[in-house]
């Protein structure tokens, strides 16, 4: 996997990463990690790619860090786990 850029963000850290013929968005909150792979054929320009990272999008990429979190602390809790 190639590296191809940092995209600052105030809430998340984001990568953008080039592998086998896809763009991989790589969006990181705290332990949690969520990862979308676009095709190289659908995203000529990689520099185009933090316009897609718009506050409706980011905003729901939060709700979800959310949902892991709250599912993570439940099977922990169910299985006396931490």
């Amino acid at each position: 996997m190639r590296f191809v850029q940092d995209i600052p963000h105030a809430r998340f850290r984001i990568g953008l990463y080039a592998w086998n013929g896809k763009y991989i968005v790589k969006i990181e909150a705290g332990p949690y990690e969520q990862t979308y792979k676009i095709s190289e054929m659908d995203l000529t320009d990689p520099e185009a790619v933090p316009t897609l990272l718009d506050e409706p999008f980011l905003n729901r990429v939060e709700q979800r860090f959310l949902d892991m979190d709250t599912d993570w602390q439940a099977t922990g809790d169910r299985n006396d786990a931490f």
